[in-house]
């Protein structure tokens, strides 16, 4: 691992704001509603991390049919309304991107979920202010994660070589993505996904938020 990364690349859902067990519940609750019922478990082995687009074509294979539009419409209603009431920051990450931000190396947001729905979250949460325009989204590229261009069009936006950037993702297909970019992953153990499902070789594997900065030389080696 190098000892100074030039882009940390941050993933939204579950590595910023604490979402991710939010978006279960209401992931669990829709697909009883459209047939499909799932432990939340399977999905997280086969949603966490892939783009909304993804997960609705799959849904509408398996189901043989589109979603509904009221369905459809009461899920985008109840998964606003419990974002609005119940998301927070990941504990530990407000501590950990000051003290990155306070070495000067550049950051930025790479996720899954659309423009609006990365901005909505950041603004609920307070974190904004650490990355303002530097947002970039799976809608931005062809293929959305484990495919590799949504973070080398991030790196490629912020100047910064893929073999000298930095990857903070919480999900298997986030990690998949960043190998596949040619980038350091690190690899966030404390949210949904086990740190077994996101063990791979060379990847930084790590449960406390906090500690981030030591993992990645910052602020001195964990």
């Amino acid at each position: 691992m190098i000892d100074r990364f030039d882009l940390i690349i941050f993933d939204c859902d579950g590595v910023l704001v604490d979402s991710e067990r939010l978006s279960l519940r209401v992931d669990s609750l829709f697909l009883d509603r459209l047939g499909w019922p799932m432990a939340e478990s399977e999905i997280v082995e086969r949603f966490v991390g892939r783009s909304d687009a993804d997960m609705r074509a799959e849904i509408e294979e398996r189901t043989g049919r589109p979603i509904p539009a009221d369905i459809d419409r009461e899920f985008d209603r109840v998964y606003r309304e419990t974002f609005e009431a119940e998301l927070r920051p990941v504990d530990g990450i407000v501590e950990a991107l000051d003290a990155i931000v306070a070495t000067g190396v550049p950051i930025c947001v790479a996720s899954s979920g659309g423009h609006a729905k990365i901005r909505r979250s950041l603004e609920l949460t307070g974190l904004t202010s650490y990355f303002d325009e530097r947002i970039f989204s799976a809608a931005d590229v062809a293929h959305g994660k484990p495919a590799p261009d949504l973070f080398l069009h991030a790196a490629s936006r912020m100047g910064a070589t893929p073999a000298r950037s930095a990857v903070v993702e919480d999900s298997a297909f986030g990690v998949d993505a960043a190998i596949a970019a040619g980038m350091q992953a690190f690899a966030y153990a404390g949210g949904v996904t086990t740190a077994n499902r996101l063990a791979r070789p060379g990847v930084v594997v790590f449960e406390e938020m906090r500690r981030l900065p030591g993992h990645l030389g910052v602020t001195g080696r964990d």
